[in-house]
């Protein structure tokens, strides 16, 4: 049987704690696999490495920044979910073929299930801060699960847009007083003033360098509840990894693991 080989690819990609979680679970299953770290220097760089999955030498990738656009335009057939989000954090090579998958919205999700289980989505309003690619998987996953979203963004017509497409609305500050959770989706620290929210409202940042935000530290100074960007890393990865491999991960505290890799990086 041919060895299994998948990744990650983005750039820069040296940070990622995806090598370090997919590596734990194909260790735990007993895998003939391996899963690398790609870092393309640009599109036709990224481009060569698809053609290298089409030929059979990888068996899928995820895709970080800034190759997720890119990966759902190369695709030949995509996901509504993709589809829906302008980008893919999944690709799988199928008999030369390429599928786009975007696992981000579920990992989104099971963060807050984890993280926050008292939260309920449905019937609820929430925020969320940005309107890119990882602002659209948020909305399309918090839409998904009945939620109304409001998205706030420094330039408009982006989060016009945004809403357009996915069936959220567009706001500014005003929309935190009746938030049950704020997501932050923006590459830098928003500007939101944690007393404008409601007592019972929580906070999510996307990003888990540093695990603790400065967004995240101020929503639990004042009591609220937070949800890091670990959580949604490790559950994008679990749908992601049974595409790859073609196995539900074995039960490996793979947060235990992403925290030891943090703290060597640190």
């Amino acid at each position: 049987m041919t060895r299994l080989v998948a990744g990650v690819a983005g750039n820069p990609i040296g940070h990622s704690l995806s090598p370090a979680i997919h590596r734990a679970w194909i260790a735990a299953a007993g895998l003939d696999a391996d899963y690398r770290p790609f870092e393309p220097v640009d599109a036709a760089d990224f481009d060569q490495l698809l053609e290298a999955g089409r030929a059979g030498r990888l068996h899928g990738l995820n895709v970080t920044a800034p190759f997720k656009e890119q990966a759902l335009a190369r695709a030949d057939v995509a996901s509504p979910t993709a589809s829906a989000c302008g980008s893919a954090n999944l690709l799988l090579f199928e008999d030369g073929r390429l599928r786009a998958e975007s696992t981000d919205g579920a990992g989104l999700l099971a963060a807050l299930s984890e993280q926050a289980p008292d939260l309920r989505l449905a019937g609820s309003t929430t925020v969320v801060l940005g309107a890119g690619g990882a602002a659209r998987a948020a909305v399309a996953a918090l839409r998904a699960a009945d939620a109304s979203v409001v998205v706030i963004n420094r330039t408009r017509s982006r989060a016009e847009a945004l809403a357009a497409d996915l069936g959220s609305t567009v706001g500014g500050p005003e929309a935190l007083a009746d938030a049950a959770l704020v997501v932050n989706a923006l590459s830098v620290a928003p500007d939101v003033d944690p007393a404008a929210l409601p007592a019972g409202a929580v906070l999510m940042d996307m990003t888990y360098r540093p695990l603790e935000t400065a967004f995240l530290a101020a929503g639990r100074a004042r009591g609220l509840g937070t949800v890091d960007g670990l959580a949604m890393l490790i559950g994008q990865a679990r749908p992601s990894f049974e595409a790859l491999f073609g196995v539900s991960p074995p039960p490996v505290d793979v947060r235990a693991v992403a925290l030891s890799a943090l703290r060597a990086a640190a």
